[in-house]
Order: C-alpha cells, then sequence, then structure tokens
C-alpha cells in the first residue's frame, strides 16, 4: 500500500471511529443524562424514554456501533486491499 493510499485508509479509519463515539456519547451522555429531562414524559416500556436510555438504550446503541464498526471495516478493508 502506497503512502497516499495509507493516509486515506487511515483518514476513513479516524473518521468512522469520531463518528462512532460522537454517536454513543450523544446517546449515553446526552439522552440518558443532560436531555433526560426533555425526554422524560415519553413513555417505553414502563418507565421514561431518559431514563431506558440511561439504563439500556447506551448499551444496545454501543453494541449495534460495535457490529457496524466492524461491517464498515472489512468494507473498508477490501476497499484498501488489506483485507485478513
Amino acid at each position: 500500500m502506497s503512502d497516499k493510499s495509507t493516509d486515506a485508509y487511515w483518514k476513513a479509519n479516524i473518521r468512522i471511529i469520531t463518528i462512532c463515539m460522537v454517536i454513543w456519547a450523544l446517546v449515553s451522555f446526552g439522552f440518558g443524562i443532560v436531555l433526560r429531562p426533555l425526554i422524560a414524559g415519553i413513555p417505553v416500556g414502563g418507565t421514561d424514554l431518559g431514563f431506558w436510555f440511561a439504563q439500556q438504550g447506551s448499551m444496545l446503541t454501543f453494541i449495534a456501533l460495535v457490529f457496524y464498526y466492524r461491517w464498515y471495516m472489512n468494507k473498508l478493508d477490501a476497499e484498501f486491499g488489506v483485507e485478513e
């Protein structure tokens, strides 16, 4: 892999990591703590949406992001010819 393609690969990798971390922070910290009073009136599964995000939503989002990252990185690896 040339230096130019290595730089493009790592730029794409860092971009997707940053996007995933921002989504996870928004869901876990934003919806679970900061925005909880605003979304507290929305019922989900017998409790309010803010509590659900704090207890289960952030974990489910994290698991979904892990699987998305794996899928995206496999696609990116194939695109740059570095798949295992």
